[in-house]
């Protein structure tokens, strides 16, 4: 399946991907700035990195569903990202240590997340590549989160 995007188009595209790591630089300001915010910003930050993660899974469900040659386990990948989003919060909910562990695991996760993409084979050049800009900033950006976080905890 090749859903290159006209290169015409693809400078919106691009721009509005890159665009969608603005929150988590936002979120890393607000906690390196300190204050009553510091806690918000990691909350926040953890929240957009899991939903992004979940918007993931869901694109790879929808192309999938567009290739009649995907492989079967791709539906299994795809409901992936939202159950660990979802297992990564739970030791908040449970008052274990959080969100350090779940923001560098959910950085991680991110960072190697268009390893599903190109083993799908789904998506062309322009998408792939895109894709590792994005996952890549976005993880680095989440993961640097737990790690600022951990250094200014006591």
């Amino acid at each position: 399946m090749n859903n290159d995007i006209p290169p015409q188009s693809f400078r919106w595209v691009r721009l509005l991907g890159y665009s969608g790591l603005l929150p988590q630089v936002l979120a890393l300001y607000l906690f390196l700035a300190g204050g009553e915010w510091g806690w918000i910003a990691l909350a926040g930050g953890f929240a957009y990195a899991a939903l992004i993660f979940s918007f993931l899974g869901g694109v790879w469900w929808g192309q999938s569903l567009a290739n009649p040659d995907a492989p079967k386990w791709a539906y299994a990948a795809a409901v992936l990202p939202s159950l660990i989003g979802l297992g990564l919060f739970l030791p908040w909910t449970l008052g274990w240590a959080w969100p350090e562990p779940s923001l560098l695991w959910l950085g991680l996760f991110l960072m190697v997340s268009p390893l599903v993409d190109r083993k799908l084979g789904l998506g062309g050049s322009g998408w792939i590549q895109l894709r590792w800009h994005l996952s890549t900033g976005l993880g680095l950006l989440t993961f640097a989160l737990g790690i600022v976080s951990l250094a200014v905890r006591p």
